[in-house]
């Protein structure tokens, strides 16, 4: 049905881990799991054929779904990052060519 390959999918944790811990759980509940598995195999919407672009996307929102507060300061880190290098930039062309920053002055 699917369902423990979903619970990997969605926190990122090996299949072969979900479905030991699903089997540990059944001896360990005396199978009160088994009837939760069926319920949620048939309730729950199945995976969109194509739910992401490529490996990367998915580590992405697999990080996202295990530690946002992690990629909220990776996004921070990735746009200082960005604007330091487009300070950078701005620097050298507005250095090189003084007419261009008397009109990012103007511009200001």
């Amino acid at each position: 049905m699917g369902v423990c390959a979903g619970i990997a999918d969605y926190t990122g944790v090996n299949a072969l881990w979900v479905r030991l811990g699903f089997f540990l759980s059944l001896g360990l509940t005396g199978g009160m799991t088994l009837p939760i598995y069926l319920l949620m195999g048939l309730l729950l919407n199945k995976k969109p054929a194509h739910l992401y672009q490529d490996k990367r996307e998915q580590q992405y929102w697999q990080g996202v779904r295990q530690n946002p507060r992690r990629t909220v300061r990776e996004v921070r880190a990735r746009f200082r990052d960005v604007d330091r290098r487009l300070a950078s930039v701005e620097h050298y062309y507005v250095s090189s060519n003084p007419r261009l920053a008397e009109e990012i002055e103007r511009l200001r």
